[in-house]
This record gives structure tokens, sequence and C-alpha cells, in this order.
């Protein structure tokens, strides 16, 4: 099996190279890795202590971050490294000033993994909720480095679980991890089938990072007097169909403002998406607070500020669920906003929970959006209840930091 894994992962940096002549992408995923052990050998100190934490992309960044960050605090004298996967984290937090180090993680090569670790030398390491890769953790778990994998999520349809041949290799994998950290009790019962008994249920470190975003929130005057005294919607990471629902739905509704921040903020799609709105619409880039307040929708074409302008909304509608799956939904549940969001969310526990509880709404369609959103704008007990859920449900929640940085450094 590991051959053939080998042979696969040969395959797919010839392919990757390949189709880097095409796509922009591809590009920086092959440019980022040239000469890797030329720049890395003259980024590291040989005489520090590292801790190396590996992330997909964005998104798992966010999700270890809050764990990088409080032992960057409380173990100052270590040094961090940061890799990622792919461009879209690298390139977005390749100046992230908490890492002494941050790079592309080579392909998987039995070689490239050796020469990685001997160069970093790591005396933990953290990945981030998904990444396996065989050849490092291999070499991890014969060097006897500790390998913890943050905020872990298991299905029974994963290779780890399957009695195939795949699937026992694949689980090989697990056990050599001195200890997995997971969010939720299915994915321990699916470990305790396989036999692992190191592992603890810490839940999901999102929360921590999104109490904490709430906490730093950046104020804009200007969206204050957008808002004014009316219900306000903040609809964040939207895509065409989501766009094209709330657009339906403003266009006939006089008591609610807009804030929509689209996850793609190419000057095209702006156009197309004001475009959409019978109603005054403008952009956050044109606004004036002099007459901010004579709009009724406020489009973001501009990137990073979508987490604080939750505080200004009454009610979120998450984008995302209408495609492959909906995106983060907690930034706006820790401003107490009820969610909405279209029907690719079950594989999101947050969203799945906060449904069953009726925090969140999934929306299947216009009318089905248009009921929703009536009952919670003229229903006041509606929204304060759903309101109230969604508090509750992210203050239960934090705490997998501390729970994670005690276990791993013995800590009391």
């Amino acid at each position: 099996m590991s051959l053939l894994y080998n042979l696969g992962i040969l395959f797919y940096g010839f392919f990757i190279r390949v189709a880097a002549l095409f796509n922009e992408k591809a590009k920086l995923f092959v440019d980022g890795r040239k000469n890797w052990k030329k720049k890395l050998g003259s980024a590291v100190d040989k005489n520090a202590s590292y801790i190396w934490f590996h992330c997909a992309s964005l998104g798992e960044f966010e999700q270890g971050r809050p764990v990088l960050e409080e032992i960057k605090k409380q173990y100052p004298q270590c040094k961090i490294a940061l890799t990622f996967y792919s461009p879209s984290g690298y390139e977005i937090r390749k100046n992230y000033e908490v890492a002494d180090i941050v790079a592309y993680l080579p392909i998987d090569t039995k070689k490239n993994a050796q020469e990685f670790i001997r160069l970093i030398h790591p005396e933990k390491v953290f990945f981030v909720k998904y990444e396996f890769w065989y050849n490092y953790i291999t070499e991890l778990k014969r060097q006897q480095i500790p390998l913890y994998i943050i905020s872990a999520i298991f299905r029974e349809n994963q290779q780890f679980f399957k009695s195939t041949p795949w699937g026992k290799w694949y689980r090989k994998m697990l056990h050599s991890f001195e200890h997995i950290f997971i969010q939720n009790e299915t994915s321990a019962q699916l470990l305790e089938q396989i036999g692992i008994k190191d592992y603890t249920i810490s839940g999901d470190t999102r929360f921590d990072r999104v109490a904490e975003i709430a906490r730093g929130a950046k104020k804009f005057e200007i969206v204050e007097k957008f808002r004014g005294n009316n219900v306000t919607l903040i609809a964040g990471s939207t895509w065409k169909p989501d766009e094209e629902l709330l657009a339906a739905f403003i266009n006939n509704s006089s008591d609610v403002k807009v804030i929509i921040a689209p996850h793609e903020v190419a000057p095209a799609n702006i156009n197309r998406i004001q475009e959409l709105f019978k109603k005054p619409a403008i952009c956050f880039s044109k606004a004036d607070i002099s007459d901010i307040d004579n709009y009724n929708v406020l489009i973001i074409d501009s990137i990073g500020i979508l987490s604080s302008l939750y505080q200004y909304g009454n009610i979120a509608y998450i984008g995302g669920g209408f495609g492959v799956g909906i995106h983060n939904i907690l930034e706006a549940a820790t401003f107490k906003l009820p969610v909405l969001f279209g029907p690719n969310y079950l594989k999101f526990k947050e969203a799945v929970d906060l449904v069953n509880e009726k925090g969140a709404f999934p929306i299947q369609n216009s009318t089905g959006l248009k009921a929703t959103l009536n009952k919670l704008i003229n229903d006041k007990t509606s929204l304060q209840n759903a309101s109230g859920i969604c508090k509750k449900y992210i203050e239960k929640n934090v705490g997998s930091t501390t729970l994670i940085i005690n276990k791993v450094f013995n800590k009391k």
C-alpha cells in the first residue's frame, strides 16, 4: 500500500506541474514550493526549539489559531513553524506575525518528509482537523516526535473505518498520533471501534476563535448609521444563488436593511449584485456617512471585515448552502444572530446542532426564505428566543484551547 501511495503522490506532483501551466492556483502551489529546502534552511534558527503547526488551508488555520497563539503566549521561548498545503491559506497568511516561519508543506514524499523534519526538528507537531500525510506521519513516529491532531471530526464513511486493505493501511496512521483531540461523541465511538484510546473530546477550537474575534471586533461608524433603528440582515460569504434569493426578498420588503458581503469581491461580481436590487444600494468603498442612511442595501466590496460587521445585525444569512457547503456560521452566532442558510449544511456539526436547537434555519427556496425572515422580523419573541439559543450555544462550547494545552503540556 505504501508503494501505491508514493506512486500516487509522484503522479500528483507531475499533474499539478502540468496544471500550473494553465491554472493560477496550481502555479502558486508549484512556485511556492520551489527551492523549499534552501528557503527553509535559511529561515530556521538552529539554536531554537520549534513547535510545528500544519493547516490545509485558511479555514483550518483559523481553527488552529487559538491553540497556536496561546502556546506562543504561554511559551514565548518556543518558535512557531506554520505550514499550509493550499495557496488559499498560505498566500493570505504568509506574513502572519505570530509564526516565526510560514511556508508551504512540501509534497508528501519520503525524502521531503525526512528533509523537512530534519530542518525544523520540532519538539511537538499539531495537524489541524483533516490532514493525514503518510510520509510525514511515519517519519515523526520514527523520530518519536509527538504528533497531535486538533478539532478532528470523523465519519463512518472515511477510509480509517473500512475493512478494505486501504482502510487498514490508513488506520495505521491514526495509531501514530500521540493524542487525538476530537469534536464529538460520534468520533469517539468510531475511534474506539478501531482500538484507539488516546483521544479527548475537546470540542471545536473555532468557538474560542470566534469568541476572541467578537471581543476585538472593529467599529464602523458608517455601518452603525446605515443600520439606524432598522432590523438589519447581514448576508455573509454569499454566492449567486444566495444573492438572487435575498434580492427577491429585499426588493419586496420595506422593513429591513441588508449588509451583503459576497464571497467574490471582483468588480464584475459586485456590479452584478448591485443590479439585482431595486432598492437603493451602495458599495462600502463608495459610501459616505452624510447620506448612508438613505440606502437600503450596503454591499461590502472588500475583504477582512465581515466578522466585525455581524455586531450590527439582528439576523444572519450565510452563503454556500446551495453549493458545496455553507461558510462559517459561528462568527454570526457569537454575536447572537439567528442564522439562515441553504440546504447543504449537514457536514457542519455546528449548523446541525443549531438547527436542532432552533437557533438556525435551513431554507430550500425563496418561499422558505420569505417565511422564515418574516417570522423573525415580525415576531420579536421568536427573534429573541433564537438569539438566546445562539448565545448559549457559543458560551457552552468555548474552552477547547485550554483543554488541549493542559493535556499536551501536562498542566493541571
